[in-house]
């Protein structure tokens, strides 16, 4: 069975998890998706066609090429969503 999935998505979870280990800032479920949003719509898009679970082969593999923009990318986020939190101050990790 083959899938349609955006690569770079993939690669922007997985990277936002490593570096929101690293950052001193909010980690809440609704913060961590604003920062993917923001990420990803500063991004261009990268649709693979895969067959289940080859998806994480492919995003290994297409990772190197992209992982300065997507760290960028990421860390602007950051940057944008910690001035504005959008999130209930009783959310707040």
């Amino acid at each position: 069975m083959y899938k349609l999935r955006n690569f770079m998505e993939e690669a922007v979870i997985h990277k936002t998890n490593d570096v929101l280990k690293i950052m001193n800032i909010c980690k809440c479920e609704k913060c961590k998706l604003d920062i993917i949003a923001i990420a990803l719509n500063d991004l261009p898009s990268k649709y693979v066609v895969t067959q289940i679970g080859e998806l994480y082969m492919k995003v290994g593999e297409l990772a190197q090429q992209f992982e300065v923009d997507i760290e960028t990318a990421i860390v602007k986020a950051v940057v944008q969503v910690s001035k504005n939190p959008k999130h209930d101050v009783n959310q707040s990790i």
